[in-house]
């Protein structure tokens, strides 16, 4: 197969997947909406055994997500997309011009990192399209996003000539990432008394296969690495997107209003 046909095909597959979207989250049980917010916070600070080590590892997520500018002196203007806490920032050590997109309010208002943040949207929609950015970030996010289709496209008409969209997620959908939820739902089991299973499934909407066809639809260069052996054997992947087809992501945006 030469490289046009294989081009050809990989397209077709994306185009498949993207008409599941949007998805539609099922209503979260009202037992699970009572303590949702507390567990939420308990997840992102990592105050549980299972969290603690959970957090752990996700450094891995953001290290990857920031090994470009790790070095760097330059002050690379960088949205981040699910900046939730905030937490990000320690990695972000040069970056000075950083905005965000991130709904929640009360998970960044306290935050010691908050003076560093430019300016916060609810929605990327939000984002007029004259604003250029060098990076678009994202950490453990995509997975939650119903609509992924349409905010990748609008993060194509946001970079620069040059510029990259760096996206790390679990592996969702693979086994290792099931075996690592089972010891986190045991433990939420004892603390709850509730199924994990329930509040994955309504958290998760996309998995790792998923994303990766969306990213490539709009993107012709996309790298992935991974923390494991190979796609279907890590806990977490990271990607590396440029070369956004504009004119594709702009038809695409039209379409969907």
């Amino acid at each position: 197969m030469n490289g046009l046909a294989r081009k050809q095909v990989i397209l077709k597959t994306n185009r498949t997947i993207l008409i599941g979207f949007p998805k539609r989250r099922r209503e979260l049980p009202a037992e699970y909406r009572k303590i949702y917010v507390e567990y939420y916070r308990k997840n992102r600070e990592g105050s549980t055994k299972a969290t603690f080590l959970s957090k752990r590892m996700e450094v891995w997520l953001h290290k990857k997500v920031a090994s470009d500018v790790a070095d760097s002196k330059c002050d690379y203007s960088t949205l981040e997309i699910g900046a939730g806490t905030l937490n990000q920032l320690d990695y972000e050590k040069g970056i000075k011009t950083y905005d965000i997109v991130e709904p929640f309010e009360e998970l960044y208002r306290n935050s010691k990192c908050l003076s560093r943040v430019r300016n916060i949207y609810n929605n990327i929609e939000e984002i007029g399209e004259d604003t250029k950015y060098d990076r678009i970030i994202s950490i453990a996010t995509f997975e939650h996003i119903l609509d992924l289709p349409k905010v990748v496209a609008k993060t194509s008409l946001l970079l620069t000539q040059n510029g990259h969209l760096r996206v790390s997620i679990p592996n969702e959908g693979t086994i290792l990432w099931r075996l690592g939820t089972k010891i986190t739902g045991y433990e939420f089991k004892r603390r709850y008394g509730l199924d994990y299973k329930t509040l994955m499934e309504f958290e998760h909407v996309n998995t790792a296969d998923e994303i990766e066809h969306v990213l490539g639809h709009f993107f012709a260069t996309v790298r992935c690495s991974v923390m494991g052996l190979n796609r279907k054997l890590a806990f977490y992947r990271f990607y590396d997107c440029s070369n956004p087809d504009v004119d594709m992501a702009s038809t695409y945006l039209v379409q969907k209003k």
